[in-house]
């Protein structure tokens, strides 16, 4: 079993996160913030710092007016923006890779997608406990990656959230792109 290496995490020194009550919240806001241009990532905030949710949006702080302001105009809600720095710096990165040889398997959360490195098809989906994984796992087992449905298209839960984000992680790796 060979672990492969993500590239360096991003940094988000001098940064903040954004905090959220659930998971709905969260995705909606990324939504919105991706679809106007800022530059944010999904992660698992320190927990010393989750008030209710385990996602957050990590963001650049010089742009927490106009982050405010376009959750504003969109009824989004979310509980704070907090700064992060001392403990709360390193953000908990919810993407694993492991290369079995003729398959990778990526774990997202508590959400894992395995796929055939040959063909690209999708061999397996595991984890999590929501109630949309029996039809997510019936719809992207035995499809090529780059055919399957996007589970944050057809799917509702923290579970499609993380299969989401194992997806896109397998089509990266998949298209030869690193990891």
């Amino acid at each position: 079993m060979t672990f492969l290496r993500r590239k360096e995490k991003p940094s988000f020194e001098g940064g903040g996160l954004i905090l959220f009550a659930d998971v709905p919240g969260a995705m909606g806001a990324e939504k919105i913030l991706k679809g106007v241009g800022y530059g944010i990532k999904l992660v698992a905030p320190p927990p010393a710092l989750r008030k209710g949710c385990d996602l957050a949006l990590g963001i650049n702080l010089a742009e927490q007016p106009g982050i405010e302001r376009a959750l504003r105009q969109k009824n989004a809600e979310y509980l704070g923006i907090t700064p992060l720095g001392g403990e709360a710096q390193e953000l908990l990165e919810i993407v694993k890779v492991v290369d079995f040889g003729d398959w990778v398997m990526v774990r997202a959360g508590n959400m894992k997608l395995a796929f055939d490195k040959r063909s690209g098809i999708i061999a397996n989906t595991s984890g999590g406990g929501c109630p949309d994984i029996p039809y997510l796992h019936a719809e992207l087992v035995g499809k090529k990656l780059s055919e399957a449905p996007r589970p944050k298209d057809i799917g509702f839960t923290l579970c499609a959230l993380m299969l989401e984000r194992a997806l896109e992680e397998c089509l990266t790796i998949w298209q030869g792109g690193e990891t």
